[in-house]
């Protein structure tokens, strides 16, 4: 061992690497920038194209996959990855959080990353080292079907969540047993679709992209996310895994970002067979390592192009060994040389669906949840007390008719990346039913004892079918089967209605299902799909008091009767124990704290729908339809009522170098407690560029008992209240400003103020 100065875990990192490239053939270095499906051959995935990673490795085929890398001749360890979106999805009865886009509705950084270092602690004792999350997309367009993946349509509330779910996961560092790598994804603009059609060109310049698409991938790098996945699409004809500008001189230039930089599922054979950029295999292998790609992930082909591209003088091999290099040196950080992380069946039994995994999961579904309107009904009875059993006592028997699709559906709490949303083969009904409450098992935990409560789906959502294009996609992979809504069942609606008649509430539970939500499964319509609508018109015309919920992955467009609801409630995908929020939320048991981290539409016409346009047009409505949305940014509601008042600002008169220090009066003006976020959001009124009419540039966090005043103070630096110039620099403009303070993005809920930057 002596001559192998790699296998000395006393020589720095540096050293080993070096010392473990020089002895690479070329074969072994194209192997190791290879990320291939374990779930296919996985001797020729290991040991005949010396795969340096593999990802969706099922609990046995990743004892299987470790085994075959003692038989290579340098015994390189992988590096395994999955996609972990919202807890360890493909582990049956790991904690499911819920998912990034209910994670939003939160506002808390810190509950975040403690649901993401609670996740961490479950991956990595199953074996992975890798996760891919967090989403840094921003979503605009309401009709894209990955939506449900981000923290909304902010930049700066992304930036702040994703730093935060970054720094959870990878917790103290490489050298934590418990910590998994992080993943910034989707680098950069996947969103900005055409029509919210996934993964089409995005039509989107560099000063659109440097305005909002960039700040949050620059805020998770600068603060020390291990690595970045390059998203599908194509944007000014340049696929983004072969864009030199974006990859090597923005985030490896600009920013001097040294992590590992992974492609997005086939990137490079796509580049061939989708975007018809490349003829051939070897001369879009030659782009993607010259535009400087690591890891390749699931592109099998790679192995024999990248060879034939560096023996044709189409790639450098010393742009293969600057990947290789960078690959190397995040598994001698990790210590896998001495320690591959093998799956501890000990620390699974231990930490796996633990009770406090639970209790945080809890936390996170109950802070997650949105009320959006509240004629005052909610909360029922006006508010009801816990025993000590944790089941609510109230002063007399009612009735609930708890109704809806998704009332008793586990996969639709669950959301999309979770065991059985289609992903892999070995979950094909999902995490175990005990492990999930659903709306209809909250309201039986905690609901009191004389209560008596009826449950009807009386409406379906739809079926699947098989894609009439064929099984398979061209380059192999199944073509997922497609949805079809249905139509009214007379006997599902007629039964729902009679519960609804002799109720004293009714809690219709609707939304989307995995069909309609995900990587593939964007929309063309935002509208409640099946025979929803349908469910909500017969039992809004029983007068009997009717509270909505709303479980989906995304906003919907909701029919009149919704909206002359007694009360509607949004739910993204709560997560595991997000049932019991629910059911909690609506009998009173805890306050609802959560605000929307995204806007509603009113009409899918609207799109894209989100708060911080550019000014600049005619007008400020359709001819034929308002354009505000229906809920905008911000907004959300308490059981009780809060007032802003004394706006101030420390000093009015700045530099670029100084902080803006505004101070606002709060005081609860109602009988109920409240945690109510404050939000500051900030206009340059005269801008050498068109510009955002507001951007959030600060928020915090307040708890006030009934009857209490509160003075708040935000910090936001000057610098942060910059623009693009037309020519692409992001630069602070002198000149006129308005900070404007309020709970939400509506003007006119917020207070507002002026201050002066000197040049």
């Amino acid at each position: 061992m002596s001559d192998r100065l790699y296998l000395d875990p006393r020589a720095s990192v540096e050293d080993r690497t070096s010392d473990l490239l020089s002895r690479m053939t070329l074969p072994e270095k194209v192997g190791q920038m290879l990320q291939l499906d374990a779930r296919q051959d996985l001797a020729e995935v290991v040991t005949g194209r010396l795969a340096g990673s593999i990802l969706h490795a099922s609990p046995a085929r990743m004892l299987e996959a470790l085994d075959l890398v003692r038989r290579t001749r340098l015994q390189i360890p992988l590096l395994t990855a999955d996609d972990c979106i919202h807890g360890h999805s493909f582990w049956p009865g790991a904690t499911i959080f819920p998912t990034q886009l209910a994670m939003a509705c939160t506002w808390d950084p810190g509950l975040v990353e403690s649901a993401a270092r609670a996740a961490a602690v479950e991956i990595s004792a199953t074996g992975l080292h890798w996760t891919f999350s967090p989403v840094l997309c921003i979503a605009r367009d309401l009709r894209w079907g990955r939506v449900n993946e981000t923290f909304g349509e902010d930049p700066y509330l992304i930036g702040e969540l994703a730093a935060a779910m970054a720094a959870g996961y990878q917790g103290d560092g490489p050298g934590d047993p418990t910590s998994v790598l992080a993943c910034a994804k989707h680098f950069a603009g996947y969103s900005e679709t055409q029509g919210g059609r996934d993964a089409s060109e995005a039509d989107i310049s560099r000063r659109k992209l440097r305005s909002w698409f960039l700040p949050p991938f620059e805020r998770v790098a600068r603060a020390g996310i291990r690595t970045f996945m390059l998203g599908y699409q194509s944007m000014d004809g340049v696929p983004i895994t072969a864009n030199r500008w974006l990859i090597r001189d923005v985030l490896k230039g600009e920013w001097g970002y040294t992590g590992l930089l992974v492609t997005d599922w086939d990137n490079v054979g796509r580049m061939v067979w989708e975007q018809a950029l490349f003829g051939t295999l070897p001369e879009a292998a030659a782009a993607a390592i010259s535009a400087g790609n690591d890891l390749i992930m699931t592109t099998p082909g790679f192995f024999e192009a990248a060879q034939e591209a560096v023996a044709a003088g189409l790639a450098e091999e010393s742009a293969v060994d600057e990947a290789v290099r960078r690959i190397l040196r995040v598994k001698f950080e990790l210590g896998l040389f001495e320690d591959p992380r093998s799956p501890d069946s000990e620390r699974q039994a231990a930490v796996i669906g633990s009770e406090p995994h639970r209790r945080i999961n809890l936390e996170t579904a109950r802070r997650g949840l949105v009320l959006l309107r509240n004629d005052g009904t909610l909360p029922l009875d006006g508010g009801l007390q816990a025993g000590a059993d944790g089941r609510a006592v109230s002063a007399g028997p009612r009735t609930v008719a708890i109704l809806g699709p998704n009332a008793d559906d586990p996969h639709a709490l669950l959301g999309d990346w979770a065991g059985a949303s289609g992903q892999v083969d070995w979950m094909p009904e999902g995490h175990p039913r005990g492990t999930v409450q659903t709306v209809l098992d909250g309201f039986r935990a905690v609901a009191p004892e004389e209560w008596t409560l009826v449950h009807h789906r009386g409406a379906d959502i739809g079926t699947l079918a098989p894609d009439p294009a064929g099984p398979l996609y061209p380059d192999g992979q199944p073509r997922p089967p497609v949805f079809q809504p249905v139509g009214v069942d007379q006997d599902l609606l007629d039964a729902a209605v009679a519960a609804a008649t002799t109720a004293d509430y009714v809690v219709v539970v609707v939304g989307d299902n995995v069909s309609l939500t995900g990587e593939g499964c964007s929309t063309a319509t935002l509208d409640l799909q099946g025979a929803q609508r349908e469910l909500l018109d017969a039992v809004a015309a029983t007068g009997t008091p009717m509270i909505v919920v709303l479980v989906q992955g995304k906003p919907s467009t909701l029919p009149a009767s919704a909206l002359g609801a007694a009360a509607i409630i949004e739910a993204f995908n709560p997560g595991m124990r997000g049932g019991q929020a629910v059911a909690e939320l609506i009998l009173g048991l805890i306050e609802p704290s959560g605000r929307l981290p995204i806007s509603f539409a009113r009409h899918v016409g609207q799109q894209p729908t989100y708060y911080n346009q550019v000014r600049g047009q005619h007008g400020d409505r359709y001819a034929d339809l308002d354009q505000s949305p229906l809920f905008a940014f911000g907004e959300g509601l308490s059981y009780t009522s809060v007032s802003y008042d004394g706006l101030s600002l420390e000093r009015t008169e700045l530099g670029v170098d100084q902080t803006l220090a505004v101070t606002v009066r709060l005081t609860n003006t109602g009988a109920r407690p409240v945690r109510e976020t404050v939000q500051a959001y900030v206009s340059d009124l005269v801008t050498s560029a068109t510009w955002a009419g507001q951007e959030l540039k600060g928020f915090r966090q307040v708890d006030l008992a009934p009857g209490e005043t509160a003075e708040v103070v935000l910090e936001v630096p000057v610098a942060a209240c910059s623009i693009v110039t037309a020519g692409g620099e992001r630069t602070v403009e002198p000149g006129d400003f308005e900070v404007r303070v309020g709970p939400s993005s509506v003007a006119e809920t917020q207070l507002t103020a002026r201050f002066t930057v000197s040049g």
